[in-house]
């Protein structure tokens, strides 16, 4: 490959979670409560269920954690670092010890 075609290749940059930590997409905050009440924008319900974008290799080779890439996730925000990352990102590194639950289909 020329120098000149590795120069107009853009590199795709990654977040990989170190330590006891994974990766969560935030779901989007809620505008309309369960009972179909529409809320203004200037008021936010905090959501903390997500999805998991990247699980650190140390929570990985872990049996003490059962999380894998897309599961859905309860996580207490109290201790999440947002990554900015793109325009409008909803990205956060979280601690393993923050993941409190995980949904699981039953079959």
């Amino acid at each position: 490959m020329s120098e000149r075609t590795q120069k107009s290749k853009t590199r795709i940059e990654t977040v990989e979670p170190l330590g006891k930590r994974v990766l969560i997409r935030k779901d989007e905050d809620k505008k309309v409560t369960k009972g179909g009440i529409e809320l203004p924008d200037s008021v936010e319900i905090p959501t903390i269920t997500g999805r998991v974008v990247a699980v650190s290799a140390q929570v990985e080779n872990d049996d003490d954690f059962p999380l894998r890439q897309y599961d859905r996730v309860l996580f207490n925000p109290k201790h999440a670092i947002p990554v900015d990352f793109e325009a409008d990102n909803q990205l956060y590194v979280v601690p393993i010890d923050d993941v409190v639950a995980v949904f699981r289909k039953g079959e």
